[in-house]
Formats: C-alpha cells, structure tokens, sequence
C-alpha cells in the first residue's frame, strides 16, 4: 500500500506524511479577508483543501480544520502608508465594519455552499481572539524579538534572522527584502525597514480600534494567524495551507512569531496552491480582470461569454495539479463544462448498472486495464493530492462503462469483483473526495419556483383553451432539455431530459 506523499513548501520536497498524534490531523488554512467580494483567485485554494481535508479523513483521520476569516486589519505596508482594508471599505460603502464584514463573510459562506465544499471545523474571527494576539506580542516584547514604537509594536526581523533561518520557507534573503524596501512609505518608525508590524495605532478617525498595553490600536495581519493557529492547534501542528501569494510575507513572519512564542517551528507541512492566470496574465485591478464569484456564476463580467455552474469551477479546478499554473479562459471553462457533462454521464449510467453474469465473458486484459486504472486513484491522490491523474483515469474508463450501458460490451467482460469495485470506488472519489455534484441536480430551490410558476401560467392557458400558450411553455422548455409531462390527474411534472 503506498504511503501519502506531501510537497512540503518548506523543505521543497516530497515528504511522507506523518502526523504529529496517531489517527489526528491539525490543518489550519488561511481564510479569507472580508472586506470585499471573493473572487476567482479564492475558489482555488478553498477547493483545494477542500479535497485535501476530503481525502485525509478517507484515510481515516480525524481532522481539525482550522479556516479563519480575518475581519480587522489586514494593512498593508509595501508602498504605503499602514490601511486597514476593512475600515476603509466600511467608509466607502457607509456601513459599520462589522455590518460590512457580515455582509461579505454570508456571501463568502453562500459561494463556498455553491461549490460544495465542507464546512471546516472551526472558524475563528480575527475580531474574536484580540487577547491571544495581545499575548502573543507581549510575549514577543518580553523575549526581546518586538519592541514599541509611537503606540504601534514592530517585530525586529533583523534580530530573528541573527539566529534562526529566516526567508527559507519563501526563499527570500534578508538583505534583498532590506534593499526593496528601504526607499518605502512609513518606515520611520521602525528601526529596519524590514520589520513588520504586530501591531498599528490608530488615529482618531480610525473605526476599528482595541485598547492595549500600547495604546488604543489594530492588530496586525500576520500576528492573526499565528495567534489563533497556536490556540485551537497547538504549539505545532502538521499542516499550514494557502495560496503561493501568501509565502512572503504572511507565511514567514507568522513561522517567526510562532517559533519565538512556542519555542519550535509551529508547522510540520507547509502546502500552498500556485496562482490562477486569466488569459496568460496575472489577476489584477489594473488589468480590470478581477471576476467576482458572483459575475462567474451569473456571466456578468466582460470577459465571460456566459455563466458558469459552480460545479464546472470545481471540476476545472481539480483538472490540474494544485502546484501548477492554472490559466482560466472562456475555452478552457466550456472544455470543462463538456468533460463534466461527459464523465457525470458515464457515473450516472454505472450507477444505475447491475452486475449480470455470464460464462465466458470475461475479457481478461479489459479487466487488467481496469483494475490498474481503478487502483491508481488511491496512487495519484497519495503521491500529493493529483486529482488531475484521478480525472484522467475516469475518463479512460468511461467509454468501457458507456460501452457496458449500450451493451456492446457486456458486463460480464469483467469479474463481479471488479465491477463492483469500480461501482463503489467512482462514488467514492466523485462525489466524497473530488466533492463533484450534478450540474443539474433539480433540488435547487430557485429553479423550483420557476418551474411551478411556468406550470400554474400553462395551467392558467389550459383552462383558458389558450393552447398556443401553453404548447409554447412546453416547447420552450423542451428546446432548453427540461421535459413537461401533463398526468391523467391533471398534474404536471417536470424533469431534465438528459437524466
């Protein structure tokens, strides 16, 4: 049996996943900022660890995930002056911060619904552990690794570089960030320029403010993580996720305050998911390609033809491998829209199977092709998480199951052992570990509404004689795959024709 094989950022390597406790996994995963709408870049890295949390607990383990929202902060402080995204956002939209965080974490919660991915198993708020994370910088102070200056805290980095090897997890060396940096905004109240803030005051007009040993203030980006990983997982843990983007600075500085206060390193795998491109070119405001999750979903964006189905995001997500560049185009997204259509079809139809035996069927290299294409699944996901490998086999053994269902090839090619393994092991990895769902799953309770709105306006024709009408509703509804039966009890029952 082959043994699950992690990328760890850290080591830039495969490793062999050991957990720290028997049978238990700690998984703390960056959450989102919600001072605005998610995007496109979002929906990767939540399905990707969406899928990693899946399998894990298929292996058997008891998971903690840990997902934050971070709802206070977040300031930046590359090339300007310390913002705290959430108060300015609250500005802009006249809202109180918290209205606006509420508003944006219930629409982050609905997409992540939308796209089928589990709940983790705690979520903390940022806003929620503002006293771990005084702690934690009051701890950092008395070790000698922050220090105060005008009512903000900074972490001396050039200190923490002395004796530990700060920027491996990035790559990044100390007297490169030195050089990017020096020539920035608000460096005057540090000693490096390098240092990054714990902790920030605020100014009178600043909204969002806490009262602490240093003043009234704000916390700081990184401090959050590190604060709130430490409480609901330990002083270590085996697995940190995110996006790529967050290597530098969020990642290293969070293994910096973490190392200093819990004396060891705090993560044992570190995995991030690379980037998602938009026609070759990087997501960005200025290049106006930034598409809500909302715009993908409805089609309203200018670079989208249509809308696409959640499930068609997932499944285009989950063709490539999590470390790959993944490049987002109407082509590549309509591809995936056939691809799902194609494979949902074949497990539709295997599912609907039963074995029949028969003497002297069996055909004895189909059903070695087919137990290696079904064994490979646990392979391609233990040798670090490749759904994409997984896919590719599913597609392989489509056309054997579309053959069984048309009868061209009987059932009986292959062993009942095989094709019951087959059976149990696609509903497995479809549904349980890919998290995959019928695009046109008709318990959604908007089409629901539309459809009995469109029979009781037939009904309404039909009692009128209004034939034209009614034959119209039910032609046009034809033409768009959903099927209208008229009952002998004068019921109507509506159903996709494809099903």
């Amino acid at each position: 049996m082959s043994e699950l094989k992690i990328y760890n950022s850290y080591s830039r390597q495969k490793e062999v996943f050991t957990s720290l406790t028997p049978g238990h996994v700690g998984m703390y995963v960056c959450g989102p900022t919600v001072s605005g709408e998610s995007h496109l870049g979002h929906a990767r890295p939540y399905i990707t660890f969406d899928v990693i949390y899946r399998y894990l607990m298929h292996l058997g383990y008891k998971v903690r995930y840990v997902r934050n929202i971070t709802d206070a902060g977040h300031f930046e402080e590359e090339g300007r002056e310390a913002e705290d995204k959430i108060s300015k956002k609250a500005v802009l939209e006249k809202l109180e911060p918290m209205e606006l965080v509420q508003k944006y974490t219930n629409l982050y919660h609905w997409a992540m619904e939308q796209f089928n991915t589990l709940k983790p198993t705690i979520e903390p708020t940022a806003t929620g552990h503002i006293v771990e994370q005084v702690g934690m910088i009051e701890e950092l102070i008395n070790a000698g690794y922050a220090y105060v200056s005008n009512g903000s805290v900074y972490f001396d980095v050039k200190k923490y570089a002395a004796n530990h090897d700060y920027g491996k997890l990035s790559g990044r060396v100390l007297d490169d960030l030195l050089e990017a940096t020096r020539e920035l905004e608000g460096q005057d109240e540090k000693k490096d320029a390098a240092d990054f803030a714990l902790w920030k005051n605020a100014t009178p007009e600043h909204i969002m403010r806490w009262k602490s040993p240093w003043g009234v203030g704000f916390p700081g980006w990184h401090i959050e993580c590190s604060a709130m990983a430490t409480k609901y997982l330990g002083a270590q843990f085996d697995i940190h996720g995110g996006g790529m983007d967050l290597l530098f600075p969020h990642h290293e500085s969070e293994i910096a305050q973490s190392t200093i206060c819990n004396h060891t390193a705090p993560v044992r795998y570190w995995i991030h998911n690379n980037m998602i491109t938009i026609d070759g070119r990087k997501m960005g405001k200025s290049y106006n390609n930034v598409i809500k999750l909302t715009e993908l979903f409805s089609g309203d964006h200018p670079l989208l033809a249509k809308a696409y189905h959640p499930m068609v995001i997932r499944f285009f997500i989950l063709q490539t491998h999590y470390r790959s560049t993944l490049d987002f185009s109407n082509e590549a997204l309509q591809a995936s829209e056939k691809g799902l259509k194609r494979l949902w079809e074949a497990y539709e139809k295997l599912r609907a199977m039963s074995y029949e035996p028969r003497e002297g069927n069996l055909d004895a290299e189909l059903e070695a092709r087919s137990s290696k294409l079904i064994a490979e699944f646990k392979e391609f996901m233990n040798d670090d998480f490749s759904t994409a490998k997984v896919l590719a086999n599913m597609f392989e053994l489509a056309p054997v199951i579309n053959s069984m269902k048309d009868k061209t090839i009987p059932v009986s090619a292959l062993s009942k052992e095989t094709f019951e393994l087959l059976q149990q092991q696609m509903k497995v990895y479809v549904e349980d570990i890919l998290g995959l769902k019928s695009v046109n799953e008709a318990d959604n309770s908007t089409l629901q509404g539309v459809m009995q709105l469109l029979i009781d306006i037939r009904r309404e024709a039909k009692s009128k004689k209004d034939f034209a009408t009614s034959d119209k509703i039910r032609n046009q509804l034809a033409q768009l795959g959903i099927s209208l039966k008229d009952e002998k009890d004068g019921s109507m029952n509506w159903s996709f024709e494809s099903l």
